[in-house]
């Protein structure tokens, strides 16, 4: 009897989680993903941010599963899916046969129809997304540096983050630590500390997932750093000039998505249902009603609760998928019962705003501050994988905390999309 096949896309947090769950199970595994590496996305914006580097937060898939032989790793991009062929077809035309599929592809920042505002305003889902704010941001520095024209000059020291979720207050915060306490004594003909940092929701408050009390005192710090808060307005256009809000216009050259998200072209590649933010529709199981041996995990899938919430896109939620997941796989394979429909448990929420302050919502337990920074800290460095990257980051952090200095601030890569239309205007 040929073996039974487990195509697993997507090497985030649900896909890896399914494969380690699946330790053990007499099944061959197939992990494809269109980057070696997985991601600890929680952490994206400090590389984007200048406080860590990538190779902290990043790890090679193959790495990952060296020791576990029955595991092959591909990368390759996937462009469609048959069912009744049971194959997925690989971008290059080549096609991957399973017998049970997986897809935890993951979701990419949403414009709300104005895809052309990806342009000026990138969001922060990868490691690419990470480096090219990283550079922007600098750039924008060394602009300012050379610039005559007072006006030019203050566009470039104006940074606008739109969305107040946790990537956009954890932004703004990093951003706000770098140009006013970081990068000051560095520079001659500017004054880095009368930088604007502007936080832009449409909502009526930030972090809307945090109770009112945590959220009025996450908006408090990040304004006592310096960042403009402007709520309940959403943007109406961006440009290389700058953001409307509303019907105001603020001139700034560098711009930060982090309103909104897209599920990866799952739903698409099935045929099946998707809800508006093109979400897969699962079942109790997490596999689609049409097709028991078809399981959508995380970002990709819409899950809702017994209380009719959805589950939340977050990295908890895509690990306790990907394990659920797992379960079942096995017990099909091992002819024991199923378990019972997936359940989300909600471990809490946390956001950092700044280097010394966070707020921490674990239900019955809220906490802020210092205190609340240094639990949020530990547990992100708990969930880093490998002893290095605890250590590294860990240090990071340290010397941070200490000295006050950011160590990843170099400018490596032309920004194709600013730089050529924008050009320094000398050489130095």
């Amino acid at each position: 009897m040929q073996e039974h096949h487990v195509v697993v896309v997507g090497g985030g947090f649900g896909g890896l989680q399914t494969v380690h769950g699946l330790k053990g199970v007499p099944t061959r595994i197939t992990l494809i993903d269109r980057r070696n590496h997985h991601l600890f996305q929680p952490l994206l914006y400090q590389v984007a941010t200048t406080a860590l580097s990538t190779s902290e937060i990043a790890w090679p898939i193959r790495h990952l599963f060296r020791d576990r032989p029955e595991v092959s790793t591909l990368l390759a991009e996937v462009s469609g899916i048959d069912r009744t062929n049971r194959t997925v077809h690989l971008t290059h035309g080549e096609t991957v046969s399973f017998d049970t599929l997986v897809l935890a592809t993951g979701a990419r920042h949403a414009y709300f129809g104005n895809d052309a505002w990806e342009k000026h305003a990138p969001g922060l889902k990868t490691l690419e997304d990470a480096t090219t704010i990283r550079r922007r941001l600098l750039l924008a520095f060394e602009r300012a540096e050379l610039e005559k024209t007072e006006e030019v000059k203050q566009a470039y020291l104006t940074f606008v983050v739109i969305g107040a979720g946790p990537t956009g207050v954890e932004m703004a915060g990093m951003i706000a630590d770098l140009a006013k306490k970081v990068l000051p004594p560095e520079f001659r003909n500017i004054d880095t500390r009368k930088t604007r940092i502007i936080l832009v929701e449409a909502g009526k408050r930030v972090l809307p997932a945090f109770t009112e009390e945590l959220s009025e005192y996450s908006k408090r710090a990040l304004e006592k750093l310096g960042v403009e808060v402007m709520l309940g307005t959403p943007v109406s256009d961006c440009t290389e000039e700058g953001v409307k809000v509303g019907d105001h216009f603020i001139p700034a050259r560098t711009i930060i998505w982090g309103a909104g998200v897209q599920a990866s072209p799952a739903a698409q590649w099935l045929g099946v249902k998707a809800d508006r933010a093109g979400r897969t529709e699962v079942g109790p199981h997490l596999h689609i009603p049409e097709d028991p041996n078809i399981f959508v995990i995380g970002d990709t899938a819409s899950v809702q609760q017994a209380d009719g919430k959805a589950v939340p896109g977050i990295a908890p939620a895509a690990k306790q998928q990907g394990d659920h997941v797992a379960k079942v796989i096995k017990a099909r394979l091992t002819g024991k019962a199923e378990p019972a429909p997936f359940k989300y448990v909600h471990k809490g929420n946390l956001a950092t705003i700044g280097k010394r302050a966070a707020v921490i919502d674990f239900g019955k337990i809220k906490l802020k501050g210092v205190i609340a920074w240094w639990i949020w800290g530990l547990a992100h460095i708990y969930f880093l994988i490998g002893t290095r990257s605890r250590l590294a980051v860990a240090w990071s952090w340290l010397w941070i905390y200490l000295s006050g200095q950011h160590s990843a601030r170099l400018i490596t890569q032309r920004d194709t999309l600013k730089d050529e239309a924008q050009p320094v205007g000398k050489t130095l």
